[in-house]
């Protein structure tokens, strides 16, 4: 079975003409025939060129890789007990699941607290994430979890106010941080500011720190769906050439008086907006750590992405040597915006490795005395079990899961449900749930109970969504939990896990589930029996 899916795909709008008969190696069809229109990515790359790169419709799709890597999440299930209980009293009359805790606290200080374990870990400058805010900022907010506003927010803003180089005012950013402050209920959650390199010369983590009262902020050095900068496509030659202004890096050049003649005449309808690599250093790190302190950040975090072990290890050993708050590590395969499909699929390190290496390098700093920084982890994660692995397999350092494609497929389903309300066109698969939002989402009335129903009614139905979503996570985090006889995060641990095969076993350091519990199964099937009082029958003593 071949690993990849090349040359057509659902993501770039392609497919081969002979879809029985692939050549795995170069995913062409086995007959290649002199009149074809151009179906399959090459055909349409003799036409669209450049453009071909990148997933499409662009501006209403998340996209993640397709790839089939040699391990993965599924090959490792979740190991249950019978006996005993952790973080609870072992009565079968208390230790039921409702009864586990998820809650969980990060910072220096502990001052940051999520009701769940999991955080949106950066949603920028896409149009699929600034149309769906409003359900992901409330819906995060009233469930009491984490939401990062991604990179260069700022920067595509036309509203931004920019003076000397440097942003004093901004309608969308201000917007996105504000929504979610209204909506923050007793404390939990939080809403982080990520900056990248452009976003860095603006002054964006300033602003928000000086003027949106923005506590967390987050130093961006990649993600795991590209090894490039951030990229959008601009299908306005003014907004194109604002942001060439600003200083961006923007294809073909939008200045240029015969680019621009060939764009009117529409030879092309695109620019596309790309933000800068970085550079890192150690020095240039430290500097801007203690510029951020400086400047009144009260919790920093790091974002980094898929790169080689080398620089795994080098982000773990900056947010440990400068005392960081949450370092997030985002592995191979991921997306939600625009990254260029074939390095979606061929770059960076998968999510099992790259989290074992994680793993490694943590109980390496342990081991020497070293601050280990709580950490999350992202590579597609979308619901419980996924979520409960990649606690257990990083425990007792992964604190959080990051996911975005997840929580952002709910908000864009809750905001449609309710668009077909409003038309009074519900489709018959959810009209059989009922006719208005509070019959169709499960957890209406719960939360009408807690807001009030004039709060109540303000929220969207993307942020109920979103809620709901995040409440089935929660209960299905709960049950498998209560099955591992762990009722507190802090319980869990890799031992919570058996891998299936020993590919797995070897690259994680998990025990194959052949191998697990063998010394203790060796005792009890040779420890001597107990005479029940109220019966013949033996039972075993452990």
């Amino acid at each position: 079975m071949s690993l990849s899916r090349i040359n057509a795909s659902a993501a770039t709008l392609t497919k081969n003409r002979t879809e029985g008969s692939i050549v795995r190696a170069s995913g062409m069809c086995v007959t290649c025939v002199d009149g074809c229109i151009g179906m399959c990515e090459i055909g349409k790359s003799a036409y669209r060129g450049h453009e071909v790169i990148y997933p499409q419709p662009f501006g209403v799709i998340t996209t993640a890789a397709e790839k089939i890597y040699p391990v993965d999440y599924s090959h490792f299930n979740i190991m249950g007990t019978a006996v005993g209980a952790q973080g609870i009293e072992p009565d079968s009359d208390k230790a039921i699941f409702p009864a586990v805790d998820l809650e969980v606290t990060i910072g220096h200080d502990d001052g940051i607290k999520f009701h769940y374990p999991w955080i949106i870990p950066g949603i920028g400058s896409t149009d699929i994430a600034k149309n769906n805010w409003e359900g992901l900022a409330i819906g995060s907010a009233i469930a009491g979890t984490g939401l990062t506003i991604g990179e260069n927010v700022v920067g595509m803003d036309p509203d931004a106010v920019i003076k000397n180089g440097r942003v004093i005012d901004t309608k969308d950013l201000k917007f996105r941080v504000q929504l979610y402050q209204d909506y923050q209920r007793d404390g939990y959650g939080a809403i982080i500011v990520q900056a990248n390199i452009e976003d860095t010369r603006l002054g964006v983590h300033e602003y928000a720190i000086e003027q949106l009262g923005v506590e967390c902020i987050e130093l961006k050095w990649g993600q795991g769906a590209k090894d490039i900068g951030g990229e959008v496509k601009i299908r306005s030659l003014k907004k194109a050439q604002m942001l060439y202004e600003r200083g961006y890096i923007v294809l073909p050049d939008p200045t240029d008086p015969n680019v621009v003649k060939a764009f009117e005449r529409g030879a092309f309808k695109e620019f596309e907006r790309h933000s800068r690599v970085g550079m890192i250093s150690e020095e240039s790190f430290a500097k801007r750590v203690e510029e951020l302190r400086k400047a009144g950040a009260k919790y920093i975090f790091l974002k980094t992405g898929a790169y080689r072990p080398a620089d795994l290890a080098r982000a773990i050993s900056f947010a440990s040597k400068y005392r960081l708050d949450l370092l997030t590590v985002d592995a191979a395969g991921g997306g939600t915006g625009m990254s260029p499909w074939h390095m979606m699929n061929e770059w960076g390190i998968p999510p099992v490795e790259l989290h074992s290496l994680l793993f490694q390098y943590a109980t390496s700093l342990a081991q020497n005395g070293k601050y280990v920084p709580p950490l999350a982890v992202g590579g597609g994660f979308t619901f419980e079990d996924g979520i409960f692995k990649a606690l257990a397999m990083g425990a007792p350092f992964v604190k959080l899961v990051g996911m975005a494609r997840g929580p952002i497929a709910a908000a864009m389903v809750g905001k449609t449900i309710g668009r077909t309300i409003d038309n009074h066109q519900i489709p018959v698969y959810i009209e059989r749930f009922g006719h208005t939002k509070d019959e169709i989402f499960v957890t209406a009335s719960v939360l009408r109970k807690e807001l009030g129903d004039t709060e109540f009614e303000k929220i969207p139905t993307g942020a109920l969504g979103l809620y709901t979503y995040y409440e089935r996570l929660a209960q299905g985090l709960r049950q498998l939990m209560a099955g591992s006889r762990k009722f507190s995060l802090k319980y869990l641990s890799r031992n919570d896990l058996a891998a299936l095969t020993h590919e797995a076993a070897e690259i994680s350091g998990i025990q194959y589930v052949m191998d697990l519990d063998k010394i203790e199964a060796e005792q009890l099937l040779h420890s001597p029996s107990v005479q029940c009082t109220n019966s013949k029958h033996q039972i075993g003593k452990k």
